[in-house]
């Protein structure tokens, strides 16, 4: 999508559009917890969560946060049927340019978000401070999530765990074999009852995309060819064409009983072409990578809508 669709807009002020409730004093709050969390930020390393279900806006205020985006951004919005997928859309680019603004300190309007060829989102602003830096979104079911990184690449995944409506977990799973190893299909299919061999394939479904969304890939990508091995979840590995991926990590997350979500960090040497054609070319020291790619994950900071708003002042 062409960057010159938003070079005229304006966001408007926070104050006119918070939704019902105490500006000022949320105003404090908000800055207090995005100044207590960037005490302990790796740069502008950041792990967002907003509980979208806990937002249920009027369609007066659904428009007025709405309109703190870009028009191109406001009539992709529009696209969507479903409301909760609008509302899902709105709130992953609401994270998109809060974060960007706070993380790198770019005025939201001079802020330039733009798509690979696969759909990649990235920013097309350089930043001489942190050239590789780079953001992945994902939304569903309840959580609407955003990371960011300084140097290494990431990608983040949310997968919300139900149980199918009209065929059995089995069934279900069954219908995904083609993306799946032959050992990660034991290892789901011997994991116990249908509701534990759900939740395992839910892992490793989630962990692959996770990956492919970090090196910026497209639906083409063949996740069969990713094959991840794990001590009870933990000390998570990958093998690409049966080849272990030594320049990766993965770490998974239980948001809720029924969300999880997933973080891969790996280096840029595997992204796609069109997605490397978005670093500007500068040499970047293996130590470097391999010490940001081995940063332990910490705990999702959680953001109401209102607080994302107000981000934006």
């Amino acid at each position: 999508m062409s960057s010159s669709s938003s070079s005229s807009w304006r966001p408007a002020v926070a104050a006119e559009v918070i939704l019902s409730c105490k500006a000022n004093a949320l105003r404090s709050e908000t800055r207090g917890m995005l100044e207590e969390k960037e005490k302990t930020s790796s740069g502008p390393r950041r792990r967002w969560l907003v509980d979208v279900a806990q937002w249920r806006p009027s369609p007066a205020q659904f428009q007025a946060a709405a309109t703190l985006l870009p028009p191109h951004d406001r009539r992709a919005i529009a696209r969507f049927v479903r409301e909760d997928d609008r509302k899902r859309a709105l709130v992953s680019r609401l994270l998109q340019y809060s974060l960007i603004h706070h993380a790198l300190g770019i005025p939201l309007h001079q802020i330039r978000i733009n798509r690979t060829l696969e759909g990649k989102p990235y920013l097309q602003n350089k930043n001489a401070s942190f050239p590789s830096f780079n953001f992945n979104t994902s939304h569903q079911g309840d959580y609407v999530g955003i990371a960011s990184e300084p140097m290494c690449l990431v990608g983040l995944d949310i997968v919300c765990i139900s149980n199918p409506q009209r065929e059995t977990a089995l069934e279900f799973i069954s219908s995904f074999t083609s993306y799946l190893t032959d050992h990660e299909w034991n290892c789901i299919v011997s994991s116990g009852t249908p509701d534990e061999m759900l939740n395992e394939f839910c892992r490793y479904w989630c962990l692959k995309e996770a990956f492919v969304k970090a090196i910026g890939a497209g639906v083409g990508f063949g996740l069969q060819r990713l094959e991840f091995h794990h001590v009870n979840w933990t000390n998570i590995s990958l093998c690409i064409d049966g080849e272990e991926a030594r320049k990766w990590r993965f770490w998974l997350f239980k948001l809720d009983a029924m969300h999880l979500a997933s973080i891969a960090k790996g280096h840029r040497e595997d992204a796609t072409d069109s997605f490397k054609r978005t670093f500007p070319d500068v040499v970047v020291q293996e130590e470097e990578l391999n010490t940001a790619v081995e940063i332990p994950e910490e705990a999702f900071t959680f953001w109401s809508v209102e607080q994302l708003i107000q981000l934006q002042d």
